[in-house]
Parts: C-alpha cells; sequence; structure tokens
C-alpha cells in the first residue's frame, strides 16, 4: 500500500463520527485497524464489534476516505506530523486518557520533555498575571532541565506564557482549536511562526477541512490539561475555558495549581475558588512547583560569596579576635583602645553582616575566617 493511502486510512480512520483515542484502541483489540475498517463489509464489521450495522454505513466511509485522502495530500505538502495514537510518536501522557484524539496534527519540533507545564487563564490578564506568568516561567526554564510550556495561543495568560517561554529559549507547546491552515486569533501569528521554527510546536485535532466554531475551543481544553503533568492557572473568574481545563486535569489525575489573589478581583475569584475547593493547591513561585511535582531542581553552582567592606577599625577587630580566640570585649576595649560604646556598635554591625558571632563570657568569635 503506497504511504500516502495508508496515511489516507488512518486520518480517516481517527476522524470517523465520535472516533476517540478508547474507541480506535477497543477497535484495534477486536482486530478493526484501519484497513479492516474500510476493508471489510458493514455485516463483517457489525457482527465483529457489535455496533449496528448502520455504523458502517458503505457512503459514510467512502465519503471518510475520500476526505483522509485530501487530508494526507494536506499533510504531506506541508511537512505537518501525523501522531496516530497506535505509534510510538503519540504523546506518552494522553494515552491514559480514553477521551483524547486518535489523531493530533503537529508542526515544528514535535517531542516530549522530562516535564511538562500547562499555564492557563483568562483573556483579560491583569498585569500581576502576566508578570507572575513570565517569572514562573524563567524560574522553571532555569530550575529545571527538559521542560516544555503548554497553552492555547490565544489572548491572555496563554500567550504571556508562550512569549515567556519564547523569550527564554525553553519549547512551548501551542494547542489551536482549528486546523493548520489558519491561526486564531490572527494577531498571534507571528507567535505561532516562532513557535513552529524554533524549538516548540504547534498542535491540533483538527484536520483542515474541519470548520472552526466555539465548541472547539472548549474541546481543546482537554488536550492541554492532558498532555501535561501539572496544570496552572493564573487568572480566572469562577467561569472561562481555564477553569474548564483545571477541572479536566482534576478529572485526570493530573496535579492542578492556582494563583491566589484579592478576594475583591474578578480574575482571581476563580483561582480562589479553586484552592478554597482543594481542586487546586496554591502556587507562588517555581519552587511551590517543583516541591508538588516532587521534581529535582538542576543543581547551581555555587557563587563565591561576596566578602562584606570593613571599616580600619573593625579590620583591627577582625585582627585581635584572629590572635586572642578568648578575648573578651574590655579585652578589646583595652587593647584596641576603643570606647565601650563604639565597639559594642561595631561588633553589632559585624554580626548583623555575618563577619563574627557573640559567644558566652562576654567573647566573640570570627564566623567568617577570609575577611
Amino acid at each position: 500500500m503506497e504511504p500516502v493511502e495508508k496515511l489516507a486510512r488512518r486520518i480517516a480512520f481517527a476522524g470517523y463520527r465520535n472516533m476517540n483515542f478508547g474507541t480506535a484502541r477497543h477497535f484495534r483489540e477486536l482486530g478493526i485497524g484501519e484497513d479492516e475498517f474500510f476493508g471489510q463489509t458493514a455485516r463483517c464489521l457489525s457482527s465483529v464489534s457489535g455496533l449496528r450495522e448502520s455504523f458502517f454505513d458503505d457512503e459514510r466511509r467512502r465519503d471518510a476516505l475520500e476526505q483522509g485522502r485530501r487530508e494526507a495530500a494536506f499533510v504531506t505538502d506541508h511537512n505537518i506530523t501525523v501522531l496516530y495514537f497506535a505509534d510510538d510518536t503519540y504523546p506518552a501522557r494522553m494515552t491514559d486518557c480514553d477521551d483524547a484524539p486518535a489523531i493530533l496534527y503537529g508542526m515544528g519540533k514535535v517531542e516530549d520533555a522530562a516535564h511538562v507545564v500547562s499555564i492557563v487563564g483568562t483573556r483579560h490578564c491583569t498585569s500581576y498575571g502576566a508578570e507572575f506568568t513570565r517569572k514562573l516561567v524563567q524560574e522553571l526554564g532555569e530550575a529545571l532541565d527538559s521542560v516544555l510550556i503548554v497553552s492555547g495561543l490565544a489572548y491572555g495568560i496563554d500567550i504571556a506564557a508562550h512569549r515567556a517561554a519564547l523569550a527564554c529559549n525553553i519549547p512551548t507547546a501551542a494547542v489551536l482549536a482549528h486546523g493548520m491552515n489558519t491561526i486564531y486569533p490572527a494577531d498571534h501569528r507571528d507567535d505561532a511562526r516562532r513557535i513552529a521554527s524554533g524549538d516548540g510546536f504547534l498542535l491540533t485535532e483538527y484536520p483542515s477541512y474541519a470548520p472552526v466554531h466555539r465548541g472547539n475551543f472548549l474541546a481543546r481544553n482537554r488536550i492541554v490539561a492532558s498532555l501535561a503533568d501539572v496544570t496552572v492557572v493564573v487568572e480566572s473568574d469562577v467561569k472561562g475555558g481555564a477553569m474548564t481545563t483545571a477541572r479536566i486535569a482534576g478529572a485526570y489525575n493530573r496535579e492542578v495549581m492556582a494563583l491566589p489573589g484579592r478576594v475583591n478581583d474578578p480574575y482571581s475569584r476563580g483561582c480562589n475558588d479553586l484552592i478554597v475547593r482543594r481542586v487546586a493547591s496554591v502556587i507562588r513561585d517555581a519552587g511551590d512547583l517543583i516541591d508538588t511535582m516532587g521534581w529535582t531542581a538542576k543543581a547551581v553552582p555555587g557563587k563565591q560569596p561576596e566578602l562584606p567592606f570593613l571599616s580600619p577599625e573593625q579590620t583591627s577587630v577582625c585582627d585581635m579576635l584572629r590572635k586572642n580566640p578568648d578575648a573578651t570585649v574590655n579585652d578589646l576595649c583595652a587593647s584596641l583602645g576603643i570606647p565601650y560604646a563604639r565597639l559594642s556598635a561595631l561588633l553589632f554591625e559585624m554580626e548583623m553582616d555575618n563577619v563574627v558571632c557573640s559567644l558566652p563570657g562576654g567573647r566573640y568569635g570570627i564566623i567568617n575566617p577570609d575577611v
């Protein structure tokens, strides 16, 4: 069989009526793959599957296969990656979700990562949410190896997450609610181009011929949730797509985290509600997320601590303590000729700078031997 014809059958099979990952896998367990689905009679398929013959209507299957052939030509011409439910290239985390699509279309460097974080929120984000998103992505990139940031390319928190990842050279995946023949919103076309041409990728369950409607945007939230280990809701009212994504992630037994905000802020009400109902854990920074997930942060090379600047009087105190470790405050006063009040102030400053520490018996010891 020609590779394009095989691809056409896969596309047609995966897109047939209400097919999803779970039903496609069930068909395959019954011995009905894409070849059998389009090669056997409706009666035969009905007897094996237990479904009515009308489900396998000949004309409906012919139409599906013809659409599959057109889409196979489209994805081949545009270098689109096809992720089929039966292949190893299909996202591993999504195989636990029966309602996941049986096929996905990707553009760019479609690769898995050790740490996948979905970041979602309102389209009407505030500076508080946007800045938190930027900082969170930056901190995750600094603390972890192999990070992927997932979102939906929408206005607000979504695009803030993608742009933060691009700025930090962190791979990011944008899940679309339409085929690869368009980008919505149009304002984000350049962002989509940068994602697909860099280390990230665009991903969708929709073929190019599928019409775009409102329901697609809610349906794609299950992909945003199922792709990731943890979903972070940055800002949201009590209703909205981000809250739907959080609910789906919880149903998949994935971790959900939410950024708390002031109780009278409309776009913190949803996050606060998730936290109060214990649907989500509180997130304040990347450290909270890493701790919650039990991930191991990268070892950060230690910086040489900067030595405090010491005045001549403070230097003389250190010299005296090195030569006479048992010297008391009175000994220091007598030997250095520094009045008690002045010496007490010097020792207090040096203690605050972690140069010396107080010891029993009115003595002081040097903490940092390099000063």
